[in-house]
């Protein structure tokens, strides 16, 4: 594999906020479950030691190629391990002797730099190319095939959910009377759709078709379902103290985290009246901060994808003595 510029390739987002949050032992054992370029991998292996150990996932394998490239490069006596797959397929992969001894987890969301910047994959509006917009390219549906064969109703209800769209009746509208013509399979082609969908006063800012975008490869992607499968299972794997970090950009996604390391904080299922706890589900621990961590002004102007980014963390509570 040829070099790569890594910082070019993808710039990851509150580097430094997710390694100090993390709060990492050299010999400790973290996941990167969203390895991407490996920004977030290399720090992480470059803080551990002899005893240490980084297993780094991802279900791009164009993503793990340069990732793992990057992590041949990290001098360290910690070993690391570079897997490719999908929140769902977690924790099948992992061995059963790192289960509940997991020092710390990141999930960095939604699409990398270089998925956006580059044109064949689909992504960006931006950048005209082929409407695929899959992470792992053995999906079977793209985002072509996508909105060639989805209802014009529920592809309303995608882009309202996804995507906040308050245009969504008119775009579906637009999108479903254009597939009638020809089928749509460009980024191109699909961008002017919803420029021309939406009334003239909403293309004076920002370009209208991102939360289209956005709607179209979180289905197609199916990372609701994806992230809401992690964060059933993470509790079950993690180490007495080991903290779990959490890097979202939509407001969905965020929310999830949020009510997920809430119930994780406070799991009793008793009716609130109860004079006492009966159900016997006790605390896993509690977020390390009480609101989530955003990009300062200096990382912002650098990289605008850390604009939207909200970082959570919690720490499951040590065993009881």
């Amino acid at each position: 594999m040829k070099s790569v510029d890594y910082d070019t390739w993808h710039l990851p987002v509150l580097l430094d906020r997710v390694i100090e949050s993390l709060s990492i032992k050299p010999d400790g054992l973290y996941i990167d479950l969203t390895a991407g370029g490996g920004g977030h991998s290399a720090a992480i292996l470059a803080g551990l030691g002899r005893g240490g150990r980084l297993l780094a996932a991802d279900r791009d394998p164009e993503a793990l190629a340069v990732c793992e490239q990057r992590l041949r490069g990290v001098e360290t006596a910690a070993v690391y391990e570079v897997i490719r797959a999908a929140f769902s397929e977690f924790p099948a992969w992992l061995s059963e002797e790192y289960r509940g001894h997991v020092d710390g987890v990141l999930a960095d969301l939604g699409a990398s730099s270089h998925q956006l910047d580059d044109s064949g994959r689909g992504f960006s509006y931006l950048h005209d190319g082929p409407l695929d917009m899959r992470m792992d390219p053995g999906l079977k549906q793209s985002a072509a095939d996508l909105i060639a064969t989805v209802r014009e109703e529920d592809l309303v209800a995608l882009l309202r959910l996804y995507g906040e769209e308050r245009y969504a009746s008119s775009i579906a509208k637009s999108i479903v009377q254009r597939r009638r013509e020809k089928p749509i399979s460009t980024t191109g082609e699909l961008a002017d759709i919803v420029v021309c969908a939406v009334p003239p006063h909403a293309r004076r800012d920002a370009n209208p078709s991102r939360r289209t975008f956005q709607a179209l490869r979180m289905a197609v992607n199916h990372e609701q379902e994806e992230l809401a499968h992690l964060l059933q299972v993470l509790p079950d794997v993690m180490a007495p103290g080991g903290r779990v970090a959490v890097i979202s950009f939509h407001s969905l996604e965020d929310r999830m985290v949020k009510q997920a390391m809430r119930r994780w904080e406070s799991p009793c299922e008793c009716p609130r009246d109860f004079p006492e706890c009966i159900c016997g589900k006790k605390p896993l621990g509690s977020s390390v901060h009480s609101k989530p961590i955003t990009a300062d002004e200096s990382e912002r102007e650098v990289n605008r994808r850390s604009r939207s980014a909200k970082l959570r963390v919690f720490e499951f509570r040590e065993a009881d003595v």
